[in-house]
């Protein structure tokens, strides 16, 4: 358990920079948002303002965890800089167009477990953010959106010394949409609660 934990906690603390940049930058779009919005008749609580604040901060931390080149940590660059062996930031890395031929099945380890686990749960959250804050939301647009946003994160790490990884693929758009159903799921219990997180159409003077 303190294998996992000492992981979650690294890849946690290097989201904390894409953390901070999505809440300044939220901040500074939210008077141009509630604008349009209104323009548009419609209005959003400040629940719903509090959910999708919360998401931008997790695709913000996910945009340093998933496209920066391996090693990289936001701590080490402080407090040492930049180092020269490290080399430059963007390299060629491997391809892997095998199904599950990165994952050791059959004799997995504890990281092997980490993986796959941690290749589904987080993403999670691009599927059931979305099915929550916006209405139309549904599986075919969840799977597309997963297919899209892991087609480019695989893309771009094959071009700083990562990989494209077909099973990386896989799993994130599998987890973006069992987000989706989760969510879906959720609503069927919950609907009044769901709703609240919606815009809303104001109401006319």
């Amino acid at each position: 358990m303190r294998f996992y934990l000492s992981l979650i906690r690294y890849y946690v603390v290097n989201m904390l920079p894409g953390v901070l940049g999505a809440v300044l930058l939220f901040g500074c779009l939210y008077p141009w948002r509630r604008r349009r919005l209104h323009d548009r008749g419609l209005g959003s609580t400040a629940l719903r303002e509090g959910a999708l604040l919360l998401f931008w901060m997790f695709c913000g931390g996910m945009a340093v965890l998933t496209l920066t080149p391996w090693g990289f940590h936001w701590v080490t660059l402080l407090r040492y800089g930049i180092i020269s062996d490290q080399g430059s930031f963007f390299a060629l890395g491997d391809l892997n167009l095998i199904p599950f031929q990165s994952f050791d099945l059959g004799a997995p380890t504890r990281y092997t477990l980490f993986n796959i686990l941690g290749n589904l749960i987080m993403f999670l959250p691009f599927g059931s953010f979305s099915a929550l804050l916006w209405r139309g939301y549904t599986w075919k647009r969840s799977l597309v959106t997963g297919a899209a946003i892991t087609g480019f994160v695989e893309c771009w790490q094959l071009l700083v010394g990562r990989a494209f990884d077909i099973d990386d693929l896989i799993l994130n758009t599998l987890g973006v949409l069992t987000g989706f159903w989760l969510l879906r799921l959720l609503e069927r219990f919950v609907p009044a609660a769901v709703r609240r997180f919606r815009v809303r159409k104001l109401r006319e003077k």
